[in-house]
This record gives structure tokens, C-alpha cells and sequence, in this order.
């Protein structure tokens, strides 16, 4: 347990996953339950007790709708952790269809995108509207990769303080979650008119934590925010078991090698980071303030990140409900320590 006689840094980090958020959306709706039952405020909601949260893909999503006020310039968080899970819950089903027009269309997505983002787009406007990156309650970290400047963009809410640094978070979600393969790319704009073609965040960043860290270094940087000041919580979305194997992947083209590539990349990238901030924690005697939760996903649950069908909804939220149980007792000890923080 640190010494409370200095404030915790909170960091809340969501991997991304595609319908996969489901998962960690089951474990922070636990844990926005107990926030509310031990602090004795019904109204409690996460952005209360986060000063940093980064998500990336569907992550991404949830992330600016913790973030998200009633409306701009209110102070009150708007959405529980349970609504938006209940996003992907009730409308998974529709963002991940594949009609059949656009699959004769697009070669079952070899010639395209395998889902057109309408779907996702109307569900994005209905949940965001005309809401400003400036206008999130609290500092957050969304990344996406631009293709065209060839770098990575992180949108951040203490950075929108100009026009041009400023996004419509409808867009900035439609960004960090155009995946390659499955929605196409998508070019938005900052309110100062400049135009950023971007995709999912995922490529630069699926497991945001290390990125989120460092700019809490940036952000906070007159505490010196290092280890032992610092508390993450860094959800991710389930370790599928699937295996490639080697006398399949031997005789893998450009077209076998896509989707796997894509899968072994962010999960690499994933578990990269888990390691070292593992050590990283590890080596400031602060273990127990980096919690890290990433059940491996058992057989009936479909490891691809579109599968939007009622049985695999069904198994996904049964899936988030029987790890946040699993967790209860590191999740009761994540609340003491970020309350007792709350109380510096």
C-alpha cells in the first residue's frame, strides 16, 4: 500500500477490441459499483476518480464516453460504465453486419472494407453529437495513426485548447476504431479545418497504458509522477486461444498473412507493454498499484473482434461478469487505494 500522504496519479487505460469491449465494460461496471457503494455517493461515476484515461479502438470509444459531461461545459459525467457496454450489448449486432449487398459488392472485403460505417456512425452521432474534444471532463489519451504523415496521432483533452488541436469526439471515436480490413479508413477534421486521414489506434498503440503513463509525466509533471505515486488500471480484451500454425503459416501469401498479422501485432504490442510496466512497478516496490486484467477468452467465447451475434454478446457479458467476480478482492483493494487517494 503507498503512502497516502501524497496523492495517487489515477490511471484508467482500455485496450482496444471491437466487440470485445464488452469485457472490460462488465469489469468497470463492477468497479463503478463499488466506487459508489464504499463512497456513499449514488452519483459517483469513474471520471470522479480517473485523472488520466486512454483507450484505444472500441477502448477508445468507452473512454470518451466516461469522459463525456451531460452537456459542454457541465461538470457532471453523463454515462455510467454499464451504458457504455450496453453500446456494444445493443448494437453490435448492427455495426458488425455484413449485408449481403456489400459482400458481393466488395468480395466478402477483399476488394474493401468488410462493414460499411454507417451503423457505427449513426450510433457514434447518437451518443456524442456535437461534442468538442475540449469539452471531456478530464485529461485523456486517444491514439490513431495517420497515413499520410505516417506518424501517430494522440488526441488529448488538455491539449484542445486551440482550434486546431480541437476534434468533434464523434470523430475522434470514428478514428481510433476505423480497423484495416474491417471499416475503412477515416479522414477527419480538426474545428480549424485541417484534415487528418486516420485509422485505428490499435496499430501504434492496442494496449494504451505505457503512452497514457508517459503523459501523465507530461500533464502532472510538478508532482514528478514516477511508480510510486502512480495507480493504473489497464483493461484489456481477452487473450484468444487461437493458434497459427507452422505448416499452415509457411505457405501464407499477402492475402493469408492479413488478418493473422493484424492480430499477432496488437496483441504483441499488448502484452509488450504489460511487461514492462509489470517490471517497471515491480522495481519501485509498487506492484500492487498496476492491475492489469486480461482473462483468456475460453472456447465459447469468439475470439475475432466483429462477431456480433446474440450468442456470442451473451457469452462476452458473461465472460466480464464471471472476471470482475475473479477480481473482486484486487478490485476492492483498487478502490481503497483510489479513494484514500481522493481523501489527500
Amino acid at each position: 500500500m503507498p503512502d497516502q500522504s501524497s496523492k495517487l496519479i489515477r490511471i484508467l487505460s482500455i485496450d482496444g477490441g471491437g466487440i470485445r469491449a464488452i469485457i472490460p465494460g462488465q469489469i468497470l461496471t463492477a468497479l463503478e459499483n463499488k466506487l459508489i457503494e464504499r463512497s456513499g455517493r449514488p452519483e459517483t461515476r469513474l471520471a470522479d476518480y480517473f485523472d488520466l484515461i486512454a483507450g484505444s479502438g472500441s477502448g477508445g470509444i468507452m473512454a470518451c464516453g466516461l469522459l463525456s459531461p451531460v452537456k459542454p461545459h457541465n461538470s457532471t459525467p453523463r454515462f455510467r460504465a454499464g451504458q457504455l457496454t450496453d453500446l456494444f450489448l445493443q448494437y453490435g449486432g448492427k455495426i458488425f453486419n455484413e449485408t449481403l449487398d456489400h459482400r458481393i459488392l466488395t468480395f466478402g472485403g477483399l476488394l474493401d472494407e468488410k462493414y460499411a460505417a454507417d451503423d457505427l456512425e449513426k450510433v457514434l452521432m447518437d451518443y456524442f453529437d456535437e461534442l468538442q474534444l475540449s469539452h471531456l471532463l478530464k485529461p485523456c489519451l486517444i491514439p490513431a495513426y495517420d497515413i499520410t504523415r505516417r506518424r501517430a496521432h494522440f488526441f488529448t483533452q488538455h491539449n484542445a485548447d486551440k482550434p486546431a488541436s480541437d476534434f468533434y469526439v464523434r470523430s475522434i471515436a470514428r478514428a481510433t476504431s476505423a480497423a484495416p480490413t474491417f471499416f475503412e479508413c477515416e479522414q477527419i477534421q480538426s474545428l480549424s479545418g485541417v484534415s487528418y486521414p486516420l485509422i485505428d489506434g490499435g496499430i501504434v498503440a492496442n494496449n494504451p497504458a505505457m503512452c497514457a503513463f508517459v503523459e501523465a509525466r507530461k500533464i502532472f509533471s510538478h508532482q514528478q509522477v514516477s511508480a510510486e505515486n502512480t495507480l493504473i488500471l489497464s483493461l484489456g480484451t481477452g487473450l484468444p486461444k487461437s493458434q497459427y500454425e507452422y505448416d499452415d503459416a509457411k505457405n501464407w501469401g499477402l492475402a493469408s498473412w492479413s488478418r493473422p498479422l493484424l492480430d499477432m501485432t496488437t496483441a504483441g504490442i499488448a502484452e509488450t507493454i504489460d511487461h514492462q510496466l509489470r517490471i517497471f512497478f515491480a522495481a519501485a516496490g509498487s506492484s500492487k498499484q498496476y492491475l492489469r486484467i486480461n482473462p483468456e477468452l475460453p472456447l465459447n467465447v469468439k475470439p475475432d473482434m466483429d462477431i456480433g451475434s446474440p450468442d456470442n454478446l451473451q457469452a462476452l457479458k458473461e465472460l466480464g461478469l464471471f472476471v470482475a467476480e475473479e477480481y473482486d478482492e484486487k478490485l476492492d483493494d483498487l478502490v481503497t487505494m483510489i479513494l484514500s487517494s481522493q481523501e489527500v
